[in-house]
């Protein structure tokens, strides 16, 4: 019950205050998805670290040790995988890091929602102020015009603006793959160097023939090792006490890296064919602009190139935010008028005159002073 209270802590942490979608479904996997299942990893370990036993030692009826202390004191000592006899040539196998695990999962959970908190920062609820209410679809035809009206006159008067807002946005998403690449890398030297292709390897293991193969997992996560602690003589000197210990956690400790480990390079593949799409989408303006017309299913046979002209990859790239957050009927609206603002030679000019106290309060309300 203490479990599902902690998890259920952590669910009402990540429910935040319903606002402007400014990101894509690939950054909510790092922020939202990756980051609520490392603090919950992070939980689970803690809750049967305090409930069950972390580690249980056996010293063999040795003098001068107590059960009570060698379980409480172990985690300073270095434990060497597996047990068996040493023979010559064999490379022994330290591993101190069963203590950190909660630590390092709680620090990863962080490192992952970082880039969307710098991105929240940076973006300074501006798609609120531009949004104005119009996601909703019971807004009326009045207030839907008038609202549309305005968003149109910032877009035009703010045309050629935006690079700087969309490229914060993309330096976000290379630190979303960034960060992913530094997690799988540090995991590697946190558990061992056999990390990085543990997830290669244990599939290579589910092949092999029973009586050849080996568990790749028993090497970084062993259940059974010797661990060293030392005791003072009576003269002062230091002694050495091998002790053989049983280290429940690891159990679940290798499912929680094995998934991981996959999980990673599946957030690594996608970001990087996120930023592949992202670079083909800001070199090709054609590609840019075809994608908006679709969503606003405007067909006029002169937009795709009137737009082209206009539109640069920053406003390009504010427009498709607006999508997201636009009731389509707005969205459409917003677009057509644009186009119609671009197009002075269309039949489709309209006539609505902005006098230049809407300009201003439109400009001022696209662009709130902090």
């Amino acid at each position: 019950m203490v479990l599902v209270d902690l998890l259920s802590a952590i669910g009402g942490l990540i429910r935040v205050k319903e606002s402007a979608d400014i990101d894509n479904a690939v950054f909510k996997l790092h922020y939202k998805i990756t980051t609520t299942m490392l603090f919950g990893f992070c939980i689970l370990i803690t809750a049967n670290s305090i409930v069950g036993d972390p580690i249980n030692c056996h010293h063999g009826g040795s003098e001068g040790l107590q059960d009570d202390v060698v379980n409480t004191y172990y985690n300073p000592a270095f434990k060497f995988a597996g047990i068996g006899p040493y023979e010559e040539g064999d490379t022994m196998i330290y591993h101190a890091y069963y203590q950190w695990v909660p630590f390092l999962l709680f620090i990863q959970g962080i490192l992952f929602y970082s880039p969307h908190w710098l991105w929240k920062a940076w973006e300074g609820r501006k798609l609120d102020a531009m949004v104005m209410g119009l996601s909703s679809p019971a807004v009326t035809q009045e207030e839907r015009r008038e609202k549309i009206y305005i968003l149109t006159d910032y877009m035009v008067r703010s045309l050629h603006r935006h690079h700087f807002y969309a490229f914060k946005f993309f330096f976000c998403e290379f630190l979303n793959f960034t960060n992913t690449v530094f997690n799988l890398w540090f995991l590697n030297k946190f558990l061992g160097e056999k990390y990085m292709s543990i997830g290669i390897d244990l599939l290579k293991y589910v092949g092999e023939d029973d009586s050849k193969r080996t568990d790749p997992l028993i090497i970084l996560f062993p259940r059974v090792t010797k661990c060293n602690f030392y005791l003072f003589g009576p003269s002062g000197t230091r002694q050495n006490r091998d002790i053989l210990c049983v280290l429940g956690l690891n159990v679940i400790n290798e499912k929680i890296f094995v998934f991981l480990w996959f999980w990673f390079i599946f957030l690594a593949i996608v970001s990087a064919l996120g930023m592949i799409y992202r670079g083909i989408i800001y070199c090709l303006p054609v590609i840019r602009i075809g994608l908006l017309l679709k969503k606003a299913q405007i067909k006029y046979k002169n937009a795709l190139k009137v737009l082209s002209k206009h539109l640069q990859a920053g406003d390009c790239f504010m427009l498709h935010l607006l999508s997201k957050n636009l009731e389509f009927l707005s969205f459409s609206s917003l677009l057509e008028e644009m186009f119609r603002k671009f197009d002075s030679r269309t039949s489709l000019q309209t006539d609505v005159e902005f006098n230049s106290n809407t300009d201003d309060e439109a400009y001022d309300m696209m662009n709130p002073k902090t």
